[in-house]
């Protein structure tokens, strides 16, 4: 390796990734998971140099395992079981699951095992590929890079202490941070304006004493696309029903877009609203977003005042006061900010990611509430899914 190791803990990734987990091993471990990796930017070239040093990284990774000490963190999250800690305390991420090159400047990354398994290399993949990318096409430049990052950060941590800023929100920068130290540095500077309530990041939550934050994310809900035994319109009431079978009203907040926000709702009765806490945006406008989510609540005879609408879709200040000012008297909000937080360094950060694509054969998709966000390699199989969206909603059953 050129650098130092990026991931030295097994902790360095966010939570969601254990609470989804723990999901599978307890209820699908029968399912093997394919994920893929894409990078958004247009004109981004990895460099054979990038590649290698991205695949050492990968194979350090490979060489952890989790301590005693992560796992009785792990142990003291009251919603994290026994038998999944003991489970962890054999697991490891296997080398053989994981390949990585490049063809004509683009990155192949593909993760290909178990689902238990393979999901957890996805955190994990894309901070290393994002350090290694920085390090190395800002090479002369890296320290004061760096530098800028220091310099907009502190510039925010002092906008909230003037008071300029006065909602409250949690750090979700893991995927496409700077650097690992960087994103230390900014969660620690963040905590002190009283305005930050936690990270995403189970490792630095352990080190500073605040809150592990996040539920789930769209891959589980896809996850039972793959299961021949699921109808696919329903995937939503079948994933949030076995989420509150595992967490009994821990974990309480919904994603709402993986199928679409309209059939999400369908399955969103008065049973599923009540049981939990409330539901997170991740595309779509967020302020058309969330008057439709209070009136379902307004019509399911729930007082909204007692939910809370997540937002965490490319955030910054600016925005998220926005829809705060919105919202504020109507529903309790929240907010988890990524890139402004962890990447803000006057270069452009890459728009990276590595998504579940296939579960035992059988391709799995997000559909979103915009089309950019839809990532899926058969186009056959996406046109079959909207079509079962669209039955159910033209239906309404």
């Amino acid at each position: 390796m050129q650098f130092k190791p990026i991931i030295t803990s097994l902790l360095d990734t966010d939570l969601y990734k254990f609470n989804m987990n723990q999901v599978m091993f307890h209820k699908h471990t029968n399912l093997n998971g394919v994920y893929l990796f894409k990078c958004r930017n247009k004109g981004v070239v990895f460099t054979p140099e990038m590649v290698d040093e991205i695949n050492a990284q990968i194979d350090h990774l490979c060489t952890l395992t989790f301590t005693d000490e992560e796992l009785n963190y792990l142990s003291s999250l009251r919603f994290i079981k026994y038998d999944y800690v003991e489970f962890l305390r054999l697991w490891r991420p296997l080398r053989k699951y994981v390949r990585c090159f490049s063809t004509a400047g683009e990155l192949y990354v593909e993760v290909n095992g178990p689902l238990f398994s393979a999901m957890q290399f996805e955190i994990y993949l894309l901070e290393i590929i994002n350090e290694v990318y920085f390090r190395i096409q800002y090479k002369d430049r890296y320290f004061a890079l760096q530098k800028e990052a220091i310099k907009r950060l502190e510039s925010k941590v002092a906008d909230i202490n003037s008071g300029k800023y006065d909602f409250k929100f949690a750090e979700f920068g893991c995927r496409r941070r700077f650097s690992r130290d960087f994103q230390e540095f900014a969660v620690r500077r963040l905590l002190t304006t009283g305005k930050c309530v936690g990270t995403s990041n189970v490792k630095l939550a352990m080190e500073y004493g605040c809150k592990p934050i996040g539920t789930y994310a769209h891959e589980y809900v896809q996850m039972y696309q793959g299961i021949p035994s699921v109808t696919l319109a329903y995937t939503n009431k079948l994933a949030m029903d076995e989420w509150f079978e595992e967490y009994q009203g821990d974990n309480g907040t919904a994603l709402t877009d993986t199928l679409g926000t309209d059939l999400f709702l369908m399955d969103f009765d008065k049973l599923h609203a009540m049981c939990y806490t409330g539901v997170r945006h991740d595309s779509g406008d967020p302020f058309v977003w969330g008057d439709k989510i209070i009136n379902h609540y307004i019509e399911l005879g729930i007082d909204p005042k007692t939910k809370t609408l997540l937002f965490s879709d490319s955030l910054d200040f600016d925005r998220a006061q926005e829809i705060y000012n919105y919202f504020r008297d109507r529903i309790n909000v929240s907010f988890g900010i990524g890139t402004f937080l962890s990447n803000d360094a006057g270069v452009p950060a890459l728009n990276i990611v590595i998504k579940l694509q296939y579960v035992n054969g059988h391709p799995v998709a997000k559909l979103s509430d915009v089309p950019g966000k839809t990532m899926c390699q058969n186009d056959d199989y996406i046109e079959y899914l909207r079509k079962a969206v669209d039955w159910r909603l033209e239906e309404g059953i």
